[in-house]
């Protein structure tokens, strides 16, 4: 757009430049000096304004003055020309003959005597009054009114493309059309400029009739930038600006308004708003729509096995498979994850035997329900152990339904009568003590009660009415992967809804692959796999993660971008962590509705700790959050209960008890509240008061360092002296000290004293020895850690 000033404005229309200065203040709320520019909308205020004040009934007066002025023109003599420009206009269109004997002729008259040049004059001026009168009357027919913005563009186009027809005619006297020649490149842009072109303003003013005339649809998202609502307007920026500004709201080319903002806008506009529905790849590809109930068939039951170590998982399931796997495994103990399929009646059941129970915590971190039933293999002659507890505890939070094996029925020592009882404790009350938990006494060695075992599965699963959809695009569960140096990356996959086919393009999390080759339990290549069915594919881009969830699709291309968006996503989650339920954020996340249950996890020193902890904790329930103990145990805080607290989104408790250091650097990692107590009421004040949202510490405490105690050197006249080594961070005199053997704290003192050789010094660094000693308590052992800390205020 060709910069217009204040002063050129004032100019062209004959006012001053304090006027045009007063107007853009008055109305448009800006100062702006003479030689500055106006943009557009500025130019429509100040020819509005000037109209409206120049504003007349009629053109009459004006035209008659006008004419007058004319008719004075004509009624004096014109002056004489030279004979020169006279003899030049002769006729295009005569021969080269007539030209030759013209220049003769006028070379013979321009060397006539002056009088001859006088004789001409008076027949001249005739022609020129003949045509002044002629181009006068033309004049008086023209009206232009100023006052309309509607301007015809296309007549006056096809004028001048009947003006070019005409001229082209009188070139052509032959019906042959002609070859312009251009003898420069100039030349030859100035012929392409000849053509009257639409200018900005005219092209706006189109737009804004066709606006008023037929109003345009345009469609808005949820959220839309400004410069982009202006694009489907079709508008320009500076209108969407001032229609918002005008409206009430300040927004720039840049800022992003929401939905209802935008379609206020566009009604400014004379527009049609609908809503934009955005579709994502995800969308595109994976078919998430419910099953009709006439498409539902039954599909096997999903088993896991948990419980403690050694207490006969695997040999429980080898006994059912007739197969000796648990010889296989390098001391018996489950070096992997398996997925099995067993027919038993003619029914086939799916068992996944897991190492314990964090695989199988992992996947439902993972957000991945696998599994129907858990079956919960205890040992009659050892009872409840803890990994027992921690099953226990896992099956609850995934809402599976418990049937507990009491194994080792064979041995002398088994007493399946107190594992019932313990079982009570846990809130598992067997069927036959009028619960709803079945409990099966088996013994793997001679495959006593298998069969009852297995028929109670059976009739679990029939209960639940199982049921999946086998003819639709394949949907399920990574439950292992692994790099194999011949084949690639191998992935074993639980199929939970559909069928999956040799040749399938599946996305499993951020990998991308077509299944070349798929092997059923047995070893034996299969060509389908349906509902409940465990496969091993290879075919992938990459290793999936265990407990991602797989889905086939049509499209490769479409599949490949979407794990390029998941990558993405994935690195962002690391930046921006996922925000955990703590106690600072507890009180806000319950007024926005999003935690209903405080999930808590007890550790402590003595059970008697955790039972006082647990029931004080659990009557702070009130109507709005019901405060629930998923899980309370003796001793320290170890990586399991941070992988249970992550898939719970649960706090951990511990009452004097530290972590140890993998589950202190997993639970900083997965962003688990850890909260560390050493007087129980002010673990209840502080929590009760997270839950009334009147939470405030102005106190923290933070960890400096730890030492491990290698050497206790006794002298009489100083006392006992620790000789440490310091394993992380640094240990500073006159800081507190904790005392803590087997992960429990025994003593909280001060350092009284920091030796380094026979220096004192006021702080020794990560990786060298020490002498420390406390101020109150002797009672030292080797191999006691300790950990140093200092309390520092804060402000919120």
């Amino acid at each position: 757009m060709i910069k217009y000033k204040v002063k050129d404005v004032a100019s062209d229309l004959g006012v001053q430049n304090k006027e045009i200065t007063e107007i853009l203040e008055k109305y448009c709320g800006v100062n702006k000096k003479t030689m500055a520019s106006l943009d557009e909308s500025e130019l429509d205020v100040i020819f509005d304004v000037m109209t409206k004040k120049n504003n007349v009934e009629n053109f009459d007066s004006y035209f008659a003055a006008r004419n007058e002025k004319l008719d004075g023109e004509v009624s004096k003599p014109a002056k004489s020309e030279k004979p020169e420009k006279s003899k030049n206009t002769t006729d295009e269109k005569s021969g080269k003959k007539d030209n030759n004997s013209k220049n003769v002729k006028d070379n013979k008259e321009n060397a006539k005597p002056e009088p001859a040049q006088k004789t001409e004059a008076p027949k001249k001026e005739e022609k020129q009054v003949e045509i002044k009168s002629e181009e006068s009357v033309q004049r008086k027919r023209r009206v232009i009114d100023t006052r309309t913005s509607n301007i015809n563009v296309d007549k006056y186009n096809s004028k001048y493309d009947d003006m070019a027809s005409d001229s082209s005619k009188m070139r052509n006297t032959d019906n042959t059309i002609k070859k312009q020649k251009f003898s420069n490149r100039s030349q030859r842009q100035k012929g392409r400029r000849q053509g009257r072109r639409e200018t900005e303003a005219e092209r706006l003013k189109r737009i804004a009739l066709e606006r008023k005339q037929k109003p345009i649809t345009v469609q808005i998202p949820d959220e839309i930038l400004v410069s982009e609502l202006a694009l489907r307007l079709k508008a320009t920026v500076a209108e969407v600006v001032k229609k918002a500004f005008l409206m009430g709201t300040m927004v720039t080319a840049t800022d992003t308004i929401d939905f209802d903002t935008a379609s206020l806008i566009a009604m400014e506009f004379h527009a049609k708003v609908e809503k934009e529905v955005v579709v994502t790849i995800e969308e595109q590809l994976i078919d998430d729509s419910e099953d009709d109930e006439a498409n539902l068939v039954g599909r096997a039951p999903v088993v896991v096995v948990m419980g403690h170590v050694d207490h006969g998982k695997t040999s429980i399931l080898d006994a059912i498979r007739h197969a000796n796997v648990t010889a296989g495994e390098a001391g018996g103990i489950t070096q992997h994850i398996g997925a099995y399929r067993v027919m038993i009646n003619g029914k086939p059941i799916t068992f996944l035997d897991t190492p314990g129970h964090e695989a199988f915590t992992t996947m439902r971190a993972r957000g991945a329900q696998v599994t129907d039933i858990a079956i919960l293999v205890v040992a009659a002659d050892d009872g409840i152990m803890p990994q027992t507890i921690e099953a226990i505890h896992h099956a609850k939070a995934a809402g599976v339904s418990v049937i507990v094996a009491i194994n080792k029925m064979d041995k002398d020592g088994a007493n399946p009568e107190l594992v019932k009882q313990q079982l009570t404790e846990h809130e598992l009350i067997p069927e036959e003590w009028g619960g709803d938990t079945p409990c099966i006494p088996v013994s793997a060695k001679t495959k006593e009660g298998l069969d009852d075992l297995l028929e109670m599965v059976t009739l679990v699963a029939e209960m639940k009415e199982l049921k999946a959809n086998p003819d639709r695009a394949a949907k399920g569960t990574v439950i292992e992967a692994r790099l194999d140096k011949g084949r690639g990356p191998v992935a074993t996959v639980l199929v939970q809804n559909g069928t999956l086919h040799k040749g399938d393009t599946i996305i499993a999390g951020t990998s991308v692959g077509r299944v070349r080759v798929m092997t059923n339990d047995k070893g034996e290549r299969v060509k389908e796999a349906g509902p409940s069915v465990p496969v091993e594919i290879t075919g992938l881009d990459e290793v999936p993660t265990g407990g991602d969830t797989f889905d086939a699709v049509k499209d490769e291309r479409l599949a490949r971008t979407l794990a390029d968006q998941r990558k993405s996503a994935k690195k962002e989650e690391v930046f921006n962590a996922q925000t955990k339920v703590t106690l600072d954020n507890l009180f806000d996340q319950m007024k926005l509705g999003e935690v209903k249950e405080l999930q808590i996890i007890v550790k402590a020193d003595v059970q008697g700790s955790v039972e006082a902890v647990t029931q004080s904790l659990v009557k702070l329930s009130n109507d709005e959050v019901r405060v629930n103990v998923i899980h309370g145990a003796v001793g320290a805080i170890n990586e399991s209960d941070v992988m249970l607290a992550e898939a719970s989104s649960a706090i951990i408790v511990g009452f004097n008890v530290r972590p140890d250091a993998v589950a202190a650097e997993n639970a900083e990692r997965a962003g688990v509240d850890m909260r560390l107590y050493s007087v129980i009421y002010d673990c209840i004040n502080e929590i009760e008061s997270a839950m009334k949202g009147m939470l405030a510490p102005k106190q923290r405490e933070v960890v400096l360092g730890m030492a491990e105690c290698r050497n206790v050197i006794k002298i009489k006249s100083v006392g006992t002296i620790a000789g440490s080594y310091v394993k992380s961070g640094k240990i500073q005199r006159g800081g507190g000290v904790r005392v803590i053997r087997d992960g429990i704290v025994i003593a909280e003192d001060k350092i009284a004293s920091l030796q380094r050789f026979k220096d004192a010094v006021k702080e020794v660094n990560e990786g060298y020895e020490c002498g420390i000693g406390l101020e109150k308590f002797n009672d030292l052992k080797e191999g006691d850690m300790f950990e140093v800390y200092t309390i520092e205020e804060y402000r919120d």
